[in-house]
């Protein structure tokens, strides 16, 4: 199955990106999520198969959708109708992988396919409607609740930046002591490789009497 790994950076406080691809029936394509501990991630997706020229929704495939978190633990594989949404949320910070591919079972490569995907984090992956209708908010409400929930996850994604920043900044300085120590290395190793050959080179001229 062909496979590729698409990086893709969002972030929490506008964390909602709408793009489409094309694969063959027998590939998958992944995404590579980064974010924070306990933030929600969305995915909202349909899939259309080719018909000559254009491309239509083909209800006699689905979407395999693959999640695994940071320690390569499967979170959701499931397959889903050709057209809907898929949720789960990041239990740990760092990057999940979200892979896709069709259902089908075509040998070779099948037809082309065209999927649209809008992926969202954070407050960008809740359904305010659905709230609002649920807790019976108004429209006030509804608005400090957004606000709220958008504070919140400016305050998450600015908490892992730290984290990452302060993970970063042990990696250089433990990057920079092993070169210091790895160039002192070298300088001592020359320096007896030197002091080796002149006691070589005297000992050699001693015996053949030139010195």
């Amino acid at each position: 199955m062909g496979r590729w790994v698409f990086a893709v950076l969002f972030l929490c406080v506008a964390s909602s990106e709408s793009l489409y691809f094309h694969m063959k029936e027998t590939e998958e394509r992944c995404f590579l999520e980064d974010v924070p501990e306990d933030t929600l991630v969305a995915g909202n997706y349909k899939l259309l198969a080719a018909k000559g020229k254009h491309f239509e929704r083909s209800k006699d495939l689905g979407v395999k959708v693959r999640v695994t978190d940071p320690n390569d633990e499967v979170l959701l594989d499931r397959v889903y109708s050709s057209e809907g949404r898929f949720v789960f949320t990041a239990h740990r910070p760092g990057e999940y992988k979200m892979c896709i591919s069709s259902d089908s079972n075509a040998w070779f490569g099948g037809s082309q396919l065209r999927v649209h995907l809008d992926i969202a984090v954070g407050d960008h992956a809740l359904n305010y409607q659905e709230i609002a209708s649920k807790d019976r908010l108004n429209d006030l409400q509804l608005r400090v609740r957004q606000l709220l929930d958008q504070v919140q996850s400016i305050a998450k994604d600015q908490n892992y930046q730290r984290v990452r920043e302060e993970r970063f900044r042990r990696l250089s300085e433990s990057t920079n002591s092993r070169v210091t120590w790895w160039s002192v290395g070298q300088l001592i190793l020359l320096i007896f490789i030197g002091c080796w050959q002149m006691r070589h080179l005297r000992a050699f001229f001693q015996a053949k009497k030139l010195v």
